[in-house]
C-alpha cells in the first residue's frame, strides 16, 4: 500500500525527523502550546527539508527537477560506488563457483524520478493521475542509475526488474527507460509487473486469476525466488528506494536508496 506524505507524516519517516528537528516550531515566552511529546514532525517544515534534500527547482517547463549537486543525489554517488566495487567482485566470485549473477531493480524512484508528480500533487497518491503521469513516459533518471544498469550487464550480470507497475503501464515504463539510457533487458523475460488479472503460477500462494492478496514484499520476494530458483540465476544485489522491495530474502545484498516522499508497506 503507497502512503502518501501526508499519510506517512506521523509515521517513521517523521519519527526519525522529529528526533533530529523537534523544537523548529516551539514555544516561546508568552506562547502556549498543547506542550504534547507526541505531536509529529510539522509537515510544512517537513516539505521544506525535503525540497532542502533533493535541492528542488522547476525547469524552464516548469517541471520539478532534483538537484546534481544536492545531498540527495550526493547520497546516491556514494551508493552507486559501493555498488560498482561489490557487483564487480561479486560477479567474479558467483562465476567462479558456476553460478549465473543476477541484479534486480525497482523501477519507480530507484531508477525513474517521480519528484515532479510529488510536488505537483502535495505529496498525495491519486491512482488515476498517477497513471496518466507514468503514461507520459518523460520521467529523469534517479541520478547515476542508467549508468549502473550499463555497469552491470557491461560486467556480464544478468539485468531484471520488479516493479509495482502494472502490465498496462509496461510500454510507457519501457519507453521511458529507454529515453534515460536504461536500455537493457526491457523485455517480458526481465522486467516484471503486476499482472492481476493473470497472475504468474509461482505467486499462487496469494494471487489467483482476478484476485491479488499479495504484499509488496510477497510480490517482490516471491518474484526474486523464481528468478533464483526456477531460472537459474544468484541475484548479488537488489536496489529498491522502499523497504518493501528489498525485504523476503533471495538477494546476496540490498541497496536502499533514499526517498522521503512516500511509503510503500
Amino acid at each position: 500500500m503507497r502512503k502518501s506524505l501526508r499519510a506517512a507524516a506521523a509515521g517513521a519517516a517523521c519519527a526519525v525527523a522529529a528526533g533530529a528537528l523537534y523544537g523548529a516550531g516551539a514555544a516561546t515566552a508568552g506562547q502556549s502550546t498543547a506542550n504534547s511529546t507526541h505531536e509529529p514532525y510539522n509537515i510544512g517544515l517537513l516539505v521544506k527539508d525535503i525540497d532542502t534534500y533533493y535541492g528542488t527547482t522547476a525547469d524552464a517547463d516548469g517541471v520539478y527537477q532534483a538537484s546534481p549537486d544536492s545531498p540527495y543525489a550526493q547520497d546516491l554517488a556514494r551508493i552507486d560506488a559501493d555498488a560498482r566495487a561489490y557487483i564487480d567482485k561479486a560477479a567474479r566470485k558467483a562465476r567462479h563457483h558456476g553460478e549465473k549473477p543476477a541484479v534486480m531493480f525497482d523501477i519507480d524512484d530507484t531508477l525513474l524520478l517521480s519528484l515532479d508528480y510529488e510536488k505537483r500533487y502535495n505529496y498525495t497518491y491519486n491512482p488515476t493521475t498517477w497513471n496518466d503521469y507514468v503514461l507520459k513516459a518523460d520521467r529523469p533518471e534517479v541520478f547515476g542509475s542508467p549508468e549502473l544498469v550499463r555497469y552491470a550487464e557491461a560486467k556480464g550480470v544478468e539485468v531484471f526488474y520488479n516493479s509495482g507497475l502494472s502490465e498496462a503501464q509496461r510500454s510507457a515504463a519501457v519507453e521511458n527507460l529507454k529515453k534515460i539510457g536504461a536500455d537493457v533487458n526491457l523485455d517480458t523475460g526481465h522486467m516484471f509487473l503486476k499482472d492481476k488479472a493473470n497472475p504468474p503460477a509461482y505467486l499462487a500462494g496469494c494471487a489467483t486469476p482476478g484476485t491479488w492478496t499479495c504484499t509488496t514484499v510477497q510480490y517482490k520476494s516471491g518474484t526474486r525466488k523464481h528468478i533464483e530458483d526456477d531460472l537459474g540465476y544468484e541475484i548479488v544485489a537488489n536496489f529498491g528506494d522502499q523497504y518493501s522491495d528489498l525485504d523476503g530474502g533471495y538477494a546476496d545484498r540490498t541497496y536502499k536508496l533514499p526517498n522521503p516522499t512516500y511509503f510503500v508497506s
